[in-house]
């Protein structure tokens, strides 16, 4: 008996001494993030402008198509066109994703360090939130913008 009164005195100790623990859950809008910070509108707007391009790319090699009198001619370009646009597409995605990694990478950095300033164990998104938890949205875009809140 006296053994499990130590072993209770021993670990209500230890509890006790330890450091705090962090505070709990915290939670951003992706949405609202990506919405209020202005690198990801201009990389939004560059990548819209790179898939506008795809789009004309196609459009001015109908009219060419068009113009062509042979059957034989024109499955020769056709298939050179698809090889072409695949190509193409293949290295507007590839950008795309470099573009979007960068912004996420970004956002998940300043959650990162406001999720350390407000000792939470954790930031999840906010769909992912049934209830509970701190709403720190506001100031990861602050950090975002380059003002320590």
């Amino acid at each position: 008996m006296k053994k499990v009164k130590l072993f209770v005195v021993m670990a209500l100790m230890t509890v006790l001494a330890a450091p705090s623990f962090a505070e709990g859950l915290g939670y951003i809008n992706y949405e609202k993030v990506i919405a209020n910070y202005d690198a990801a509108k201009t990389i939004a707007k560059e990548l819209d402008a790179k898939g506008m391009e795809l789009q004309q790319y196609l459009m001015d090699k109908e009219k060419e198509f068009k113009a062509i009198d042979t059957p034989v001619k024109k499955q020769a370009f056709k298939d050179k066109i698809a090889n072409e646009y695949k190509a193409k597409e293949d290295a507007y995605i590839k950008y795309r994703v470099s573009k979007e990694k960068e912004v996420f990478t970004k956002i998940q950095n300043a959650a990162k360090i406001v999720m350390a300033e407000q000792k939470l164990d954790a930031v999840v998104d906010i769909k992912a939130v049934f209830c509970g938890g701190v709403d720190i949205t506001d100031i990861v875009i602050e950090r975002l913008r380059g003002i320590k809140n």
